[in-house]
């Protein structure tokens, strides 16, 4: 296979893992990222098998744990008294019938070992602060810096998340849709918690119109920390904006305690508040020697923690594709149809989670019931997934 040069718009995790991918394919690639430097605000993530395999074969596993926690199991809780409505295990037992670990970590921590790593590839070239003025997808090519400077490539791929750029460019402007949810995020330092708190693994509760996520990372040191809570509209003009423990205290007034704990522990400069926005499935993702990756395709709800895997799923997918196939526009097309029914999927299935998450009343009833059933066969299906198979 002759070597190709690959352009990637957007240095997040889908893009710099399909750059490694890439270059270890034997292909050129470009990585262009308006950010002056590889760093993410300090949002925990979930890395389950079918995206931990993904790291396996970049070899960054040995890496990837020092700087993570390994959950033992998932529970799910009721939001005032604390019981648990269902119990998941992981650890271990995951790992054998799943073939690949569980993780728990910082997204920046991931980010910076994947651009460290991209850094010692002779084929990979990292621009970082550098702002795109054009975009021509029938080339294809981008122009940066005022137009100066033109790059012009075999492949392009937008992996520049769900405001994408290149998405506008191959299909019009279009707003991602307000799902009438908002997230915040807490960071909360570990040593000052009850024993309890800091174990390996991930608590979910559930209450009436929100629900509170907690988890370690880097060995239990920090506790992660995602809620969220529906609210009509998000009027704010910043993707995240600073928060206070008083107003994430108000919107989970009368919780249990151990969440009111949580809560008065975060690290008042890492409280940040976001909305939820998605997009319907894209009918496809390209044309000619352009397509997309991760969110900017495919924006998932954090109701499955699938995104970050669902990025490196797409990035060895697509490596793969234009490594079997000579024409570059049908391994593109070879790899959308591939992926488009898998994320379709964790999208609707991550949608509909919302509504469970946040039951009330006899629908609350019912799913407590139910979800010791569902919630495994849901697991088998996303985790059991192999991007190489």
């Amino acid at each position: 296979m002759s070597e190709r040069r690959c352009l990637i718009v957007g240095a997040g995790i889908g893009g710099v893992a399909a750059a490694l991918l890439l270059s270890r394919a034997g292909h050129r690639v470009t990585v262009v990222e308006r950010k002056p430097r590889p760093t993410e605000l300090g949002a925990g993530l979930q890395i389950s098998p079918n995206g931990a395999r993904i790291l396996q074969r970049l070899g960054l596993e040995s890496e990837v744990q020092a700087v993570s926690s390994q959950p033992e199991r998932v529970e799910f809780r009721d939001w005032s008294n604390g019981s648990v409505i269902v119990r998941s295990m992981l650890g271990a037992s995951a790992e054998q019938k799943f073939h690949a670990p569980y993780f728990h970590l910082l997204r920046s921590d991931l980010l910076t070992l994947l651009v460290d790593a991209a850094a010692l590839e002779p084929r990979i070239d990292m621009l970082f602060g550098t702002v795109i003025s054009e975009i021509d997808v029938t080339a294809p090519s981008i122009s940066v810096e005022s137009g100066s400077r033109t790059l012009s490539a075999d492949v392009l791929i937008g992996a520049d998340g769900i405001h994408s750029q290149v998405r506008e460019c191959l299909f019009g402007g279009d707003a991602p849709r307000f799902t009438g949810q908002v997230a915040w995020r807490l960071l909360v330092e570990g040593d000052h918690l009850p024993e309890h708190l800091t174990q390996p693994a991930a608590n979910v509760w559930w209450g009436p119109k929100k629900h509170f996520v907690h988890y370690p990372v880097r060995g239990g040191t920090k506790i992660n920390c995602v809620c969220v809570v529906e609210q009509a509209d998000w009027a704010e003009e910043s993707w995240t904006q600073p928060g206070a423990v008083a107003s994430v205290q108000h919107d989970f007034e009368n919780w249990h305690a151990d969440v009111q704990t949580l809560i008065q522990g975060a690290d008042s400069s890492a409280i940040f508040k976001w909305g939820l926005f998605d997009r319907p499935p894209l009918r496809t993702w390209g044309r000619q020697q352009v397509t997309l990756l991760g969110d900017a395709c495919h924006p998932t709800l954090p109701f499955l923690a699938q995104g970050a895997s669902m990025a490196l799923e797409d990035a060895a997918v697509l490596a793969q594709c234009l490594e079997g196939q000579p024409n570059v526009s049908l391994g593109l097309r070879q790899y959308e149809t591939l992926r488009q029914p898998r994320t379709a999927y964790v999208q609707r299935a991550s949608r509909r989670n919302a509504s469970i998450y946040h039951a009330a009343g006899l629908k609350a009833i019912l799913r407590n019931r139910i979800a010791p059933y569902a919630g495994n066969r849901l697991m088998d299906k996303i985790y059991g997934f192999n991007a190489f198979a």
